[in-house]
C-alpha cells in the first residue's frame, strides 16, 4: 500500500482526498519509482483546485513531477537503486502523477539524476525550474546577449519566474521583473539577482501596436494583454521566449512588432522536450543555480497541505517554488 492524493469528480466538482492505495492500481508503465518528493506548480493548482480543465479521467493523482529512486524496471535504461527525475509528458494530467509514495511511468519519461542533485533540489527546480532554463537558452539562441539591453521576465514572483530572474542574472543580463506583488516581493526578486522590480499593472494596459523600444528579450509567463504591451515596448531585433498563461490564453496584438521591428516570438514547452535537450537543461540548471536559490526561492509542505496550497497558487498568492515531501 501507499499513500497518494486522489482526485475524484461529483457533479463537476473536483475533490482531492489523502488515500492508502494498492500498488496493483498504478497505471502501466516500465519502471516504478518509490517518489521522495514533487512539487506544485500551477498547472497542479488548476488541476487540484479543478480551476482549469487539465483532468479529463478520474481518478487522478496529480503531480507534474517528481524525484524518486527506482525500486523495479523493465527498461535497461534503469535498474534499481537509479535515482531519477520526472517533469511533464503529461503525468499528472493523462497519467497518474508525483503526489504520491510511488509511481510508475514509461522509461522514455525518465531522466536520470545528475551528481549534483538531489531529490529536494531537483524539485525546488522542477517543471518551472526547467522551463525557465529553457526559455533562456532560447533567447541566447536568438543572439539576445548581456549587452542586447534589460530582459523582462514578467510573472517573476512565480515559479518560472524567479527561476528565470535568477538564471539571467547570473548569466550577466540586467534583468526587470515584473510581478503583481512588487511591494511584497521586491526584496526577494531584488536578492535572486533583479535589477529593477515594477507593478504588473504597468503591462495591464490596453496596449498599442507599438510603444517606445524597451526590452532587448522576454521571458514571459503570464500570456494576454501583459504579452502583448511587451511585444509592443520590444527592441528591434528582440525575441520573447513565452511559456505561460497565468493571465489567460489570449494575444490581443497586431504583427507590426514583428513586420516593423523584426521581433522574434518564441513558444517553449518543457513537457515534450526530447531527451538530450531536456538533460543539457537540466546540467546547465544546476550549474547556473546558487545555493542560495535553495534556501531564498521555496518552501516544503506535506501532501495533506497540497489541497490550501493550491488553491494559493491559482490565487497568485505563493512566491517561488513549492516542494512536497513524500
Amino acid at each position: 500500500m501507499f499513500k497518494a492524493l486522489v482526485l475524484t469528480q461529483e457533479d463537476r466538482v473536483t475533490l482531492a482526498n489523502i488515500c492508502q492505495l494498492p500498488e496493483t492500481d498504478l497505471p502501466e508503465g516500465e519502471v516504478l519509482v518509490d517518489v521522495a518528493c514533487s512539487s506544485l506548480n500551477y498547472k497542479d493548482g488548476l488541476a487540484v483546485t479543478g480551476t482549469g480543465r487539465i483532468i479529463r479521467n478520474f481518478p487522478m493523482v496529480p503531480g507534474i513531477d517528481f524525484a524518486g529512486v527506482v525500486t523495479e524496471s523493465a527498461d535497461p535504461r534503469y535498474k534499481a537503486g537509479d535515482k531519477v527525475i520526472l517533469t511533464g509528458w503529461g503525468v499528472g494530467e493523462n497519467h497518474w502523477g508525483g503526489m504520491a509514495e510511488k509511481a510508475r511511468v514509461k522509461a522514455d519519461w525518465l531522466v536520470p539524476m545528475p551528481e549534483a542533485c538531489d531529490a529536494d533540489k531537483a524539485m525546488m527546480i522542477g517543471t518551472a525550474g526547467l522551463t525557465a532554463m529553457l526559455c533562456v537558452q532560447a533567447l541566447q539562441d536568438a543572439n539576445i546577449k548581456p549587452e542586447s539591453g534589460d530582459i523582462l521576465v514578467t510573472g517573476a514572483s512565480g515559479g518560472v519566474g524567479s527561476v528565470a530572474v535568477t538564471l539571467l542574472s547570473r548569466l550577466g543580463y540586467k534583468v526587470v521583473a515584473s510581478t503583481g506583488r512588487a511591494e511584497e516581493n521586491a526584496d526577494l526578486l531584488r536578492s535572486l539577482g533583479a535589477n529593477e522590480v515594477m507593478e504588473r499593472s504597468e503591462l495591464e494596459q490596453d496596449p498599442r501596436p507599438l510603444e517606445k523600444q524597451r526590452w532587448a528579450g522576454v521571458v514571459d509567463t503570464v500570456g494576454n494583454k501583459v504579452l502583448a504591451t511587451a511585444l509592443a515596448q520590444m527592441q528591434y531585433g528582440g525575441a520573447a521566449a513565452i511559456c505561460g498563461l497565468a493571465g489567460g490564453f489570449a494575444l490581443p496584438t497586431t504583427v507590426m512588432p514583428f513586420i516593423l521591428r523584426g521581433v522574434s516570438l518564441l513558444g517553449v514547452d518543457s513537457v515534450s522536450c526530447p531527451f538530450e535537450k531536456r538533460k543539457a537543461a537540466w546540467e546547465q540548471v544546476l550549474e547556473l543555480l546558487p545555493e542560495s536559490y535553495y534556501q531564498q526561492a521555496g518552501q516544503s509542505i506535506t501532501l495533506d497541505q497540497v489541497p490550501e496550497f493550491a488553491d494559493k497558487i491559482v490565487k497568485g498568492q505563493v512566491t517561488g517554488r513549492v516542494l512536497v515531501k513524500l
